[in-house]
């Protein structure tokens, strides 16, 4: 059900966004009439055959909590982008209930194990619509894999001093993913998409007490911020 409203939730906000990006394209090109700034068309047309490449962070919400990362980005044609990126997010296991004691520490009965996974995935971007919709509300899908970590420590301690406990394990991942880069793609690059991971590992790492978490993706809502050249 949460998986749901992330999916609603992004649809809205794209509905809303591309509307208000919709007017104010109307209003630019009228305020362009009035005072006659019309750009030369050779500038037009360099900035049509420049294939841009676009670097910056990614925030991550997902219902295990948020995470931050990094991405690369190279168009190869109007349409298809390739790009590289890498991650760290925390997982829970889907069973967990947290609770809160008598002294306001909270606390989740039976959790053995805590998990960030570290993915560092190659992609494509596929623009949609091209040709019907405004430069400046540029959906898009896209799908990534590649190697992935999961690092996995010790619930009964300290966060921080239960990092330096912990072990890394090794998997592949991936993910698909639907979104939209707002504004103009020649400066900064803002962008909202929504992934789900697929993060397999085989036999399984124990999260609760005698129960062995086998897949660790998930939905989620990330948002992008970078500058391209």
């Amino acid at each position: 059900m949460k998986s749901f409203h992330y999916i609603v939730s992004f649809i809205l906000i794209l509905f809303f966004v591309s509307n208000l990006l919709a007017q104010d394209t109307t209003l630019k090109q009228d305020s362009t009439i009035v005072f006659g700034t019309i750009q030369n068309p050779s500038q037009q047309q360099k900035q049509a055959d420049s294939f841009l490449s676009a670097w910056g962070v990614d925030v991550l919400i997902s219902t295990g909590g948020f995470g931050l990362g990094t991405f690369y980005r190279h168009e190869y044609t109007d349409n298809l982008s390739g790009f590289i990126d890498f991650s760290i997010s925390e997982v829970k296991d889907d069973n967990e209930i947290e609770l809160i004691d008598n002294l306001g520490n909270r606390f989740t009965p039976g959790k053995e194990n805590r998990f960030l996974i570290l993915p560092l995935y190659v992609g494509v971007q596929q623009r949609l619509f091209k040709d019907e919709i405004l430069d400046n509300f540029r959906p898009y899908m896209a799908a990534a894999a590649g190697p992935t970590m999961i690092y996995v420590f010790p619930y009964n301690m300290e966060y921080f001093n239960a990092i330096g406990k912990g072990r890394p394990k090794y998997t592949v991942g991936g993910y698909v993913g639907l979104g939209a880069f707002f504004g103009s793609e020649h400066s900064n690059l803002v962008g909202l998409n929504i992934r789900y991971y697929f993060v397999p590992y085989t036999g399984g790492l124990e999260s609760m007490r005698n129960v062995m978490k086998k897949e660790f993706g998930g939905f989620y809502v990330t948002l992008s911020f970078g500058s391209a050249w």
